[in-house]
């Protein structure tokens, strides 16, 4: 079953006289409980694909359909509510609240969703102990390494208990070790919990750690599962 679906997405950016066509009319399919990187030199389109497919841009016109649910067709309160209960979000640069400990980090979203402060509290020491960092809830990011943060972003994605997991870059600012173990758990509860995960990465490592990859290209889908689309071949035929 598809988890997500889309239909000829195109991003376009105005500004002034000049037009940016970010995406170029991807239409694509994922199924639940897969974990699928998206791949592309800098520029291409994945981040904006990202951001297009979990409701945080809005497509210039397409269709975007996650869980059957039509995400182009809601207001953005009723897309951030969605978001809330069915979606998580995993960042480069963490954005975790410096100002708050791990554990209160890991709690905001079920707070922010009208969870009980108590039941907030035993959800994010579970997700805490899960990533391994249940002995480091009261401190600060500030006092947490590169991956002991990006563990805690994790747990704070996936507290809602999400059908579906957006990272964007997630190993792009941890040396190789560090990385490694951050792909290996978002692996292990990806096939543990049987939730999505999309990951746009730069990082062949990564890829290869994924069910499948889907290249970019100036806006295009120009490769998937090693199978080449005929935007790839008409590219690769021009030279």
């Amino acid at each position: 079953m598809s988890i997500i679906r889309c239909q000829d997405i195109v991003k376009t950016y105005v500004t002034g006289d000049i037009r940016v066509e970010a995406l170029k009319g991807i239409s694509m399919q994922i199924k639940k409980g897969e974990m699928v990187a998206v791949m592309g030199p800098s520029g291409c389109g994945k981040t904006t694909l990202l951001n297009c497919l979990s409701g945080i841009d809005d497509v210039s016109s397409g269709q975007v359909l996650i869980e059957g649910v039509e995400l182009t067709k809601m207001d953005d309160n009723e897309k951030t509510r969605f978001r809330a209960r069915r979606m998580g979000f995993i960042f480069q640069f963490y954005n975790l609240l410096p100002v708050l400990s791990a554990q209160e980090n890991v709690e905001l979203p079920l707070l922010i969703s009208g969870e009980s402060p108590s039941i907030a509290r035993e959800k994010a020491l579970e997700l805490l102990e899960t990533v391994g960092l249940k002995d480091r809830a009261s401190l600060r990011p500030a006092s947490l390494s590169g991956g002991e943060r990006q563990r805690v972003t994790i747990a704070r994605a996936l507290v809602n208990t999400p059908a579906l997991v957006w990272a964007d870059e997630p190993t792009g600012d941890l040396d190789k070790k560090t990385a490694d173990e951050v792909v290996a758990l978002m692996r292990r509860l990806n096939q543990e919990n049987q939730q999505t995960f999309v990951i746009v990465t730069h990082d062949p490592e990564v890829g290869m750690k994924c069910d499948r990859i889907i290249h970019m290209r100036d806006g295009e889908i120009v490769d998937v599962d090693g199978k080449v689309s005929t935007v790839c071949q008409d590219i690769i035929a021009r030279g």
